[in-house]
């Protein structure tokens, strides 16, 4: 206990320092945006001593604090004078949603995730049109994106804000930080976020078809979409671990037990007792109808068709009884994968990797202490993708239209 709040306390103390320094990619402007590609991992005895205590803290303090990077213009606590009751505000709010909906939290982290994998953390995702062409086909009615949700959200957070301060907080900073708390309602960790992000004027439509990591993905393709956004290998099955909150919606599920590749026959490696249950979770009553699932684990991106069910799983539901689990962002979601029993196939994919299993079981054998600090940094580096600053892009006043010079 005493090693794991020593632990915490210099990871905080190290973020501090580091503050004024962000891990987004710079961009010059919003037609070419193009991030750069960061391959660094670790070997796992580091990864493993952060852990345990031996010489982890000051392996952990040197990585956090002399990682080349480059100085951007987002601040920490960008609306101190422009609206200092901003975060404050946007904490409460989130509080009272969670409050009322407990699955806002992998809605919003979904979101998020699939706000920043494509073009940047810029808040284009939640475009209703783009750049005032309502014909132009937008994020949201990409496959991938479809069954989104969280968007309400975002939008009384929104509201919120303009009644206190007009058009100053960006949309996506009110994403990134509404994210960020509502991962810590769930049992997350806290991480600081560094605000200034400014809204793009566009949606990205074909870029959100062709730029989610897909579900049936092997791990080759999956580290490699990560490993395009900067994301190292540790750093990918960090961010993975987000799939511990939410449920997994049947459509992303079904073609794994019914129809995998196509073969017309269930995914082979999965063990005949989970392939029961998972059949018992997902029947498929061959009902064309369709419907937005209910809660998405956060991760999850587009399926292998546009049908859409309320049904699902959650690793938290099918982790068996024999395996001890605490809170949400525990290490169950790894525990699950070391038994073989992913429920995406990317997922399970983790473990056909010497050096992502070797993750995997070091995230897997403790209370999920370690995986958190790794998940917090990885969230801080994701939410400072790409962004538009300063003169870039623009604030919004309402988070699905452009705004427009009067």
């Amino acid at each position: 206990m005493l090693f794991e709040t020593k632990a915490w306390l210099v990871f905080f103390v190290a973020v501090i320092i580091s503050l004024r320094i962000s891990f987004n990619i710079p961009r010059t402007g919003e037609s070419n945006r193009k991030p750069s590609l960061s391959s660094s991992y670790e070997p796992l005895v580091s990864f493993v001593s952060l852990a345990s205590g031996d010489g982890g803290l000051d392996d952990f303090f040197s990585e956090t604090t002399t990682t080349d990077l480059t100085s951007q213009t987002l601040e920490y606590d960008f609306y101190r004078n422009t609206c200092p009751e901003a975060e404050g505000l946007v904490r409460s709010k989130m509080a009272w949603i969670y409050g009322q909906h407990r699955n806002a939290s992998a809605q919003l982290l979904r979101l998020f995730f699939h706000d920043c994998f494509i073009e940047g953390c810029d808040a284009s995702v939640l475009l209703d049109d783009s750049n005032g062409n309502a014909n132009h086909a937008i994020e949201k009615q990409a496959i991938p994106n479809k069954s989104l949700k969280g968007f309400d959200k975002i939008d009384q957070i929104k509201e919120m804000l303009e009644n206190e301060c007009p058009g100053v907080v960006s949309c996506a900073d009110i994403l990134t930080l509404a994210t960020r708390d509502a991962i810590v309602l769930a049992g997350g960790p806290f991480y600081p976020i560094l605000t200034g992000r400014r809204d793009s004027t566009r949606s990205f439509f074909n870029e959100a078809m062709m730029g989610i990591p897909r579900p049936d993905d092997n791990i080759n393709q999956t580290l490699h979409q990560f490993s395009l956004r900067g994301f190292d290998e540790r750093e990918t099955v960090a961010l993975l671990g987000g799939h511990n909150i939410g449920k997994i919606g049947c459509e992303f599920i079904m073609s794994r037990i019914n129809n995998f590749k196509g073969t017309g026959q269930p995914d082979p490696t999965i063990p005949p007792e989970f392939l029961r249950e998972m059949k018992l979770n997902c029947e498929d009553d061959n009902n064309e109808s369709t419907s937005i699932a209910a809660a998405a684990s956060p991760l999850v991106s587009r399926g292998l068709s546009e049908r859409f069910t309320t049904d699902g799983m959650s690793y938290y539901q099918q982790l068996s009884s024999s395996v001890s689990s605490g809170a949400g962002f525990d290490s169950h979601y790894y525990q699950s994968l070391l038994r073989g029993r992913g429920l995406l196939f990317a997922d399970q994919q983790l473990m056909a990797n010497k050096r992502t299993a070797r993750l995997v079981a070091a995230y897997a054998s403790d209370d999920g202490s370690a995986f958190q600090m790794d998940f917090a940094r990885a969230m801080m580096k994701m939410s400072d993708l790409n962004v538009l600053t300063g003169s870039q892009g623009q604030v919004r006043f309402d988070c699905s239209l452009p705004t427009h010079s009067s």
